[in-house]
């Protein structure tokens, strides 16, 4: 008989150790929101808050704070100055918030400064990019819907999915459609729409008693906040990439939760409701090797990519290397746990009848 990381009579009570997950998510949530609160709210790059960037690459080791000090007299507004890369890279990034400034003009002005001020060191300008506040503004505004529509979609393909309900999901989205657009004539902030959207969302999914839904869209902001609190905690930027890596691991979470969820709905028929917490925790383990096997070998290579992967795709590794991580957690314990929490009621009912009229 071959190696088996995973026994298949294991029988691990997932479910009575749910509260301690829940106490690990929430401070762990609660920390981000703290980072976020104390900042400000999330550092952005370039293509969100506008402004320009250079790369520049040394032939040999300079200190951050003599960059700093070079730098200090070209005038350029909103100026930072942060390593890139690998350590024996000798790459740096220089960022201003100036977007009025031609591009040769900057370019010009950081030559020039480090040419007066760090004589005899060999230095590359490898590149410029700039984006214009509007353009970073719209930016930002795309990139919250685009996040929110995948978790709505999401909910609706869920309910219809594993509770037969597409009715209810078709109304779920309806009156979210409706609730956004009386906010938007109140003309409430994009940032603020996108979260009230995200409440509307759960409020329905509890009112509709659509639990496979709830659970899962639960643990998709589960996982989104725990990213994005990570990011603030480390002082990391928020970009297009990042965002990337969000959806991302919205994608592969999702995932992971449709397989438990799957098993769930295969064990339940036949099964008395008063046995759907043992149901549950055992879908969880009779899944249980496939998911360490997926998110293990996905993990592994994502630390590679981390490790080795070079400056320009370090924050998006470190996002799915996070995210991934977080969302196998939350599969285990936050999604099937919610869907015991507000079930079995009418929806574990209507599945049923589903079942028993099919």
């Amino acid at each position: 008989m071959g190696f088996q990381i995973i026994k298949p009579n294991t029988n691990i009570n997932f479910i009575g150790i749910r509260r301690i997950a829940y106490i690990i998510s929430l401070t762990v949530i609660l920390a981000g929101l703290g980072s976020l609160l104390v900042k400000g709210g999330p550092q952005y790059g370039i293509d969100f808050a506008g402004g320009m960037i250079v790369q520049i690459k040394f032939d040999q080791q300079v200190d951050v704070d003599q960059l700093k000090s070079a730098l200090g007299d070209t005038d350029l507004p909103g100026l930072v100055v942060q390593s890139f890369g690998q350590e024996d890279d000798y790459e740096f990034l220089v960022r201003t918030s100036a977007s009025d400034i031609p591009s040769d003009t900057v370019r010009k002005r950081v030559s020039d400064a480090l040419s007066s001020d760090l004589p005899g060191l060999g230095f590359e300008v490898q590149r410029l990019e700039m984006v214009g506040p509007k353009v970073g503004s719209d930016l930002r505004s795309k990139a919250l819907e685009a996040v929110f529509y995948a978790v709505l979609i999401i909910a609706i393909y869920i309910s219809g999915r594993f509770e037969q309900r597409w009715f209810a999901a078709i109304a779920m989205a309806a009156g979210l459609a409706t609730g956004i657009y009386l906010l938007k004539l109140l003309g409430i902030p994009m940032a603020w729409l996108i979260l009230a959207a995200m409440l509307i969302t759960l409020g329905l999914c509890w009112f509709l008693k659509l639990s496979f839904a709830l659970g899962a869209v639960i643990a998709l902001v589960h996982d989104v906040l725990i990213t994005v609190g990570v990011f603030s905690v480390l002082g990391k930027e928020f970009d297009l990439t990042t965002i990337a890596a969000v959806l991302t691991i919205i994608g592969y979470s999702l995932n992971d939760t449709i397989i438990v969820f799957d098993r769930i709905r295969e064990n339940m028929k036949g099964r008395a409701r008063e046995d759907f917490a043992a149901t549950i925790n055992a879908s969880i383990n009779q899944t249980l090797s496939r998911t360490i096997l997926t998110s293990g070998t996905t993990l592994l290579v994502i630390l590679c990519l981390w490790m080795f992967g070079g400056g320009v795709i370090h924050d998006f590794a470190l996002a799915l290397l996070v995210g991934i991580g977080t969302g196998t957690f939350s599969s285990i314990f936050v999604a099937a746990p919610i869907l015991l929490s507000f079930g079995p009621g009418s929806s574990l009912d209507e599945r049923k009848e589903v079942e028993a009229t099919s």
